[in-house]
C-alpha cells in the first residue's frame, strides 16, 4: 500500500490530509491513542513524505519505542535571525562561488524549502532607555556598523529563491515567529499538515507554545535543512510534564520559566521532547506557554510542547489570523488527532508532576539559567547582604558606585516581551513607583527591547508607555540586545570606576541567559528575573538588596518595599484585556510581509565579495591554501595535540563569545589593523560571516578555564592556551596560529555538558579552523554535538567513570584515535604520555545515524553537498565528473 492511501478529505474543507491515525492503526489496532504529541505529528510527516517502502519500518519503531534506526523529518520551513542566517547564507554563496569553479551553474543552489531570515540579532544598546531619542540613534549606528552585513543580506533577498528578509528594526524572529509566521497548520498543494520549521537559534521552540514543533539547530544543520536534505533523527525521549494547580497571586509566567528551567534540568530531560499537559497546562494562556517554552536550551530539552486547545485558537484570533485560517486550525488538529482531547490517553515512558502553586517569585543567578533563586532566599544565598546595603548607601552619598551595582537593567525580548501579561506588569510597577516618586539609581542603564513592534501599540493604548519611559526604560529597539550580550557601552565614567576600585559590577534582565562574561564585560555576574523585577532592581540599583524586605526609599515618613507597588493580579489581567487588540497586530504585520521580490529584481547568482571587509568573506571552505585547517590539512586523528582542557559546562559563549570586541583581544587588534575605529568594533557575532575575525573569536571568552593555562601552579583564568612541547602559556590566539603554522592536528578535552547554550555554528567552525580533529568530553549537548559533525570535528564521548581527571590528564600527551566509524560504535583512544607509556582508553563515537557518518567523513555539511550536487550534475554533463 502506497502512503496516497491515507490522503483523505479533510471534513468541511476543500483540502486534503494525510490519515496518520489510519495508518498507525492499519500496523497495531489501537496504537494511535497511545502516542504521545510529539510521535504523532512525526507519524504524519512520515506517511506523507517517507519513501512508501520505508514507512513500515519507521513508524514501527514510532509505535513500540524502538531507538536503534534512523528515520526522516522534513520541516517545512526554516527560520534564521541575521547572525546564524546571514553566516549559513555566506556558506551557500561561497558554496556557488565552488560550484561555478567547478563549471556548475552557481544559480542552481538555492534552498529548497522556505527560509525566512529576520534582522534581529545586530543592535546594540548604545543608548539606554533615558533617552528618548534611543531608538533611532542606536539603528543609525546599527545601519552604520553593519553596511557591510546588511547589504549581502539584500543580494541574498535578490539572488536566492526561496529566502524572504525581514530588516532589522522590525522585532525578533521568536516573537515574529509566534505572532505571525506560523500559522500552525499549512497548506500546500491543496494538502494541510502540521507547520514544523528548524531555526537557527536554540530558541526556536519559543513557538512550540502553539502545538507547533520547532527546533533550534545551528547554522549548518540548517544548511542541510535548507539544501533539501531530510533531517534525521531517532525516536527521542519524549517526557510527559503534568502540570497541576495554579499560580499564586503575584507570580509571573516568568518565576514558573525559571522554577521548571531548575526542576527540569534537575530531572535531566537533556535532549528529550517535552509535553506539557494537565489542568495546569490548561490554564495557562499562549503568552505563559511561550515563556515556558522559550527556556527549552536552559532546561537542555530539544521541543517543549503544549498541544492544540481552545488557547491557540484565542491567541491566533488575538494576533489577527485570518477566520478562516483559525477554522482551519481546529478542524485539522480535531480530524488528525492533534486537538488536546484526543491526547488524554497518550501514555509516556516517563511522567513528571509539577506543581504550579508550588511557585514562588524567583531569580535565577548569578551564572546559570536554571539556578534558580527565590527572592526569599537572597540573603541566606550570599546575593543581598545588610551591612554591604549600609555601607553601600554610604558609598552612595559619596557619590560612588556601590558594591554590587547593577549596572545594568533590561527588559529584554523573545523571554518576556510575548507575553503581554509579563510587560504590562512592569509598566504598572513604573506607574506605581512614579506616581511615588521613586527614581532609577543613575549608574543602572536601563531598557527596554520588545520583541514585536504591537508591544509598543498596547502600551501606548494602555497609558502606560511614558510610566516606564520616565524611569528609564523607554524602548530602545525592537530586536535581541542584552540578553545576547549587545549590551553597548557603559558611560565612560562609570566603567573607569569599576576598574579603578575593582567593583562587583552585575546586570538584571528579563532574559534566558546569564552566562559569566555574557552579558558586558564588565558585568561580573548577571541575574535573569520577570520584567517588573527587572524595574524594581533599577530603582534599588544594588544586587546586595533584599528586594522583598528592604526599604526602596522613604516617601513622607513612610517606608517603600516591593509589595507597595507591585500590581494586583486583577489590574493586570484587566489592562491586558483591555489594551491587546488584534488591530495593533494586524498594522504591524500587514506592511511588513506585503513586500516580494518579483524574478526581474534577480541580483547576480554569484556575490562581489568586498575585499577589505571585516564582515563579510567569501568561507575558506572550499581552499587547499589559505587560513585554516580544512582542505589543506586533512584530518588522520594521529598525532593530535590537546589545544584545551576544560572543566564541565563549557558554553558555546566559552567557545565563540557574542559580546563586545575589546581592543586588547586578538579580534579587537586585528580590526584596528584593518582601520576600524575601536567604537565600531560592535560584537563578535556580527563579525561571523569573516572567518579572519571570527578565528580570532575562538576561546576568546575572558571567563575560560583552561586547565592547561597554569602560571606558577595555578590555573590563569582568561584566553589561554599551553603550547607544548614547548610548555609556554600564551593567548589562546598565539597558539591557534602556532599550532596552524606546524600543521598540528589538535584535540579538545572536556568535562559533561560540552557546548551547551546557544546554537552557535561557529563555536564548531572555530575549533575546526584551528585544525581541532576531535572533541572527547563526558557529554555534549545536542546542536553543538551536530554542529561539529557538521564541520567534520569527531564528537567522542568519554565511557561513565572516565574523565580527564580519572586519566590525570595534564596536557603534554599526544592522542590518536583507532577503530571503524559506525554509529555510536566504541572507538580506542590512544593516550602517548611524556614518559613513553601509551594507554588504550574506549570512547563511545557521537556520531549516532547513518547519515552522520556519511556528513563526518565528506568532511562536513558544505562538502558533502558539494560533492553530491557535482556529482548529479555530471550525470547531464560528464566534464563535470571531478570533485
Amino acid at each position: 500500500m502506497t502512503n496516497a492511501a491515507y490522503r483523505q478529505a479533510l471534513p468541511g474543507t476543500q483540502l486534503d490530509y494525510f490519515d496518520a491515525r489510519a495508518a498507525v492503526n492499519a500496523l497495531r489496532p489501537g496504537a494511535w491513542d497511545t502516542l504521545p504529541y510529539t510521535a504523532r505529528v512525526h507519524a504524519e510527516n512520515l506517511v506523507r513524505r517517507a519513501d512508501p517502502a520505508q514507512l513500515t519500518g519507521y513508524l514501527t519503531q514510532l509505535i513500540e519505542r524502538r531507538r536503534d534506526q534512523d528515520f526522516p523529518w522534513f520541516p517545512v520551513r526554516v527560520v534564521c535571525h541575521d547572525i546564524l542566517g546571514q553566516t549559513a547564507l555566506v556558506d551557500l554563496a561561497g558554496l556557488r562561488d565552488a560550484i561555478a569553479k567547478e563549471g556548475g551553474d552557481p544559480a542552481a543552489v538555492n534552498p529548497v524549502v522556505p527560509v525566512q531570515l529576520i534582522v534581529d540579532h545586530s543592535l546594540a544598546v548604545e543608548c539606554g532607555g533615558f533617552d528618548p531619542d534611543a531608538f533611532a540613534k542606536n539603528r543609525a549606528i546599527e545601519d552604520r556598523r553593519n553596511e557591510d552585513r546588511f547589504h549581502f543580506i539584500e543580494w541574498t533577498k535578490k539572488a536566492f529563491a526561496n529566502v524572504d528578509v525581514i530588516p532589522a528594526g522590525n522585532g525578533i524572529m521568536h516573537q515574529i515567529n509566534l505572532e505571525k509566521m506560523s500559522p500552525v497548520v499549512y497548506v500546500k498543494d491543496g494538502v494541510a499538515f502540521p507547520d514544523t520549521c528548524v531555526g537557527t537559534d536554540s530558541h526556536t521552540p519559543h513557538v512550540d507554545a502553539l502545538g507547533v514543533i520547532a527546533v533550534g539547530v545551528g547554522g549548518l544543520e540548517a544548511e542541510n535543512v535548507m539544501l533539501g536534505r531530510a533531517s534525521w533523527m531517532r525516536l527521542p525521549d519524549i517526557v510527559g510534564v503534568k502540570l497541576t494547580g495554579k499560580r499564586q497571586s503575584g507570580i509571573t509566567a516568568t518565576d514558573m520559566a525559571l522554577a521548571l528551567t531548575e526542576f527540569l534540568r534537575k530531572e535531566k530531560v537533556v535532549g528529550a521532547y517535552v509535553e506539557f499537559f494537565g489542568e495546569g497546562a490548561d490554564s495557562l494562556s499562549i503568552g505563559d506557554r511561550a515563556t515556558i517554552s522559550n527556556m527549552c536550551p536552559e532546561y537542555g530539552a530539544t521541543a517543549a510542547l503544549f498541544y492544540i486547545d481552545q488557547q491557540t485558537l484565542d491567541y491566533l484570533r488575538l494576533t489577527d489570523r485570518s477566520p478562516e485560517q483559525v477554522k482551519l486550525v481546529e478542524t485539522y488538529a480535531k480530524a488528525a488527532g492533534l486537538w488536546a482531547d484526543t491526547l488524554k490517553t497518550a501514555e509516556y515512558e516517563r511522567v513528571l508532576s509539577f506543581d504550579l502553586s508550588s511557585v514562588v517569585r524567583n531569580m535565577a543567578g548569578p551564572s546559570n539559567p536554571h539556578r534558580r533563586l527565590p527572592t526569599t532566599a537572597l540573603a541566606e544565598r550570599g546575593i543581598a547582604d545588610a551591612a554591604k546595603l549600609q555601607a553601600a548607601r554610604a558609598e552612595e552619598a559619596e557619590g560612588l558606585m556601590p558594591d554590587g551595582a547593577v549596572i545594568i537593567a533590561a527588559i529584554t525580548s523573545c523571554t518576556n516581551t510575548s507575553n503581554p501579561r509579563n510587560v504590562i506588569a512592569a509598566a504598572l510597577l513604573a506607574r506605581n513607583a512614579n506616581r511615588l516618586g521613586l527614581v532609577r539609581k543613575p549608574w543602572v542603564k536601563s531598557s527596554l527591547a520588545p520583541g514585536s513592534k504591537a508591544v509598543e501599540l498596547y502600551l501606548k493604548e494602555a497609558n502606560l508607555l511614558a510610566d516606564l519611559e520616565k524611569l528609564g526604560f523607554g524602548i530602545v529597539a525592537f530586536a535581541c540586545t542584552t540578553c545576547n550580550g549587545m549590551s553597548g557601552a557603559l558611560d565612560p565614567k562609570i566603567q573607569q570606576e569599576i576598574i579603578d576600585r575593582d567593583l562587583y559590577a552585575t546586570a538584571v534582565l528579563s532574559g534566558n541567559r546569564n552566562f559569566d562574561g555574557r552579558i558586558h564585560p564588565y558585568a561580573k555576574q548577571a541575574f535573569l528575573a520577570s520584567p517588573p523585577l527587572v524595574v524594581a532592581y533599577a530603582i534599588a540599583g544594588t544586587v546586595r538588596f533584599d528586594i522583598e524586605n528592604d526599604v526602596l526609599a522613604v516617601v513622607d515618613g513612610k517606608p517603600v518595599r516591593l509589595k507597595d507597588i507591585w500590581p494586583s493580579d486583577e489590574e493586570i489581567d484587566a489592562i491586558v484585556a483591555q489594551a491587546v487588540k488584534p488591530e495593533q497586530f494586524r498594522k504591524v504585520y500587514e506592511p511588513m510581509f506585503a513586500l516580494r521580490v518579483d524574478d526581474g529584481e534577480r541580483a547576480a547568482p554569484q556575490y562581489d565579495w568586498r575585499p577589505q571587509s571585516t564582515y563579510i568573506r567569501r568561507p575558506p571552505y572550499w581552499d587547499t591554501e589559505g587560513v585554516g585547517a580544512l582542505a589543506a590539512f586533512p584530518r588522520t586523528l594521529k598525532g593530535m595535540r590537546p589545544l584545551a582542557l576544560l572543566p564541565d559546562n563549557i558554553t558555546t559563549d566559552h567557545l565563540s563569545p557574542s559580546n563586545a570586541i575589546l581592543l586588547d583581544s586578538a579580534a579587537g587588534e586585528y580590526l584596528h589593523k584593518m582601520g576600524l575605529p575601536e567604537e565600531d568594533f560592535n560584537s563578535y557575532a556580527t563579525h561571523r560571516g569573516d572567518h579572519l575575525t571570527a578565528m580570532r573569536a575562538t576561546f576568546a571568552n575572558p571567563q575560560l578555564v583552561n586547565e592547561m593555562a597554569v602560571v606558577d601552579g595555578q590555573v590563569k583564568k582568561g584566553s589561554l592556551a599551553r603550547i607544548e612541547p614547548e610548555g609556554k602559556v600564551v593567548r589562546m590566539w598565539e597558539a591557534i596560529e602556532a599550532y596552524l603554522n606546524r600543521r598540528q592536528p589538535l584535540i579538545i578535552i572536556a568535562g559533561a555538558d560540552y557546548g551547551q547554550g546557544s546554537s552557535r555554528d561557529w563555536a564548531a567552525k572555530g575549533v575546526r579552523l584551528a585544525g581541532v580533529e576531535t572533541v572527547v568530553a563526558e557529554g555534549f549537548e545536542r546542536i553543538h554535538r551536530t554542529n561539529l559533525i557538521g564541520m567534520g570535528v569527531l564528537p567522542l564521548e568519554f565511557l561513565p567513570g572516565t574523565t580527564r581527571l580519572t586519566l590525570g590528564l595534564d596536557g603534554t600527551e599526544t592522542y590518536d584515535v583507532e577503530g571503524e566509524r559506525t554509529p555510536r560504535a566504541t572507538l580506542q583512544l590512544l593516550i602517548h604520555r611524556r614518559s613513553g607509556q601509551t594507554e588504550r582508553v574506549p570512547v563511545l563515537c557521537r556520531l549516532d545515524t547513518a547519515e552522520e557518518v556519511q556528513v563526518y567523513e565528506a568532511g562536513g555539511v558544505l562538502q558533502r553537498f558539494a560533492q553530491d550536487f557535482l556529482a548529479q550534475s555530471s550525470d547531464q554533463n560528464p566534464a563535470l565528473a571531478r570533485v
